[in-house]
């Protein structure tokens, strides 16, 4: 039997979260099994048909997000919360980082042939992209990855969904 205010907090934990939730996570705070979380996921997922969000299941966790039905309406809200348009040079230097991550700005700066200095400054103001380690050569130079903020941003569940 599934107690209803246990799946009711279960959905107001993974509602003011807002980034994915581990499945071990969940377990520790609500002292289930595994086996028991997974019935009261289904049981939420059920209970969120036919509502304006769903509850997505990743490898990173479980997390609750509008329906793409209503993508239009939530984008609306989200105009001016949006960072301002990127330009072109910040998105060449995002693209190379996605595409190439784990990455050294002097490597970007190789492949742009430019200073991404002011690029790389605002992407990291903005979230999209992070500091992901230290490369183990001469002056350990910074290694920059994307962040969860930046799958969001364009709308991917992971880096595999980038084009080609």
């Amino acid at each position: 039997m599934i107690d209803e205010n246990k799946v009711a907090a279960l959905e107001a934990v993974l509602f003011v979260s807002g980034d994915p939730v581990t499945m071990e996570r969940l377990c520790e705070i609500f002292e289930v099994t595994p086996l028991q979380m997974n019935q009261w996921l289904d049981n939420l997922e059920t209970e969120l048909k036919g509502r304006g969000i769903q509850m997505s299941r990743g490898e990173e966790g479980i997390q609750l997000e509008a329906r793409p039905a209503y993508t239009y309406y939530v984008e609306q809200l989200l105009e001016g919360m949006r960072p301002s348009r990127l330009s072109a040079p910040t998105l060449e230097t995002l693209a190379i980082i996605a595409y190439r991550q784990p990455i050294t700005r002097p490597e970007i700066e190789q492949i742009r042939g430019v200073k991404v200095e002011r690029a790389l400054s605002t992407l990291l103001s903005y979230d999209l992209v992070t500091e992901v380690g230290r490369l183990d050569t001469t002056g350990r130079p910074i290694l920059y990855g994307t962040t969860d903020e930046f799958l969001r941003h364009f709308g991917l569940k992971d880096l595999t969904e980038l084009p080609q």
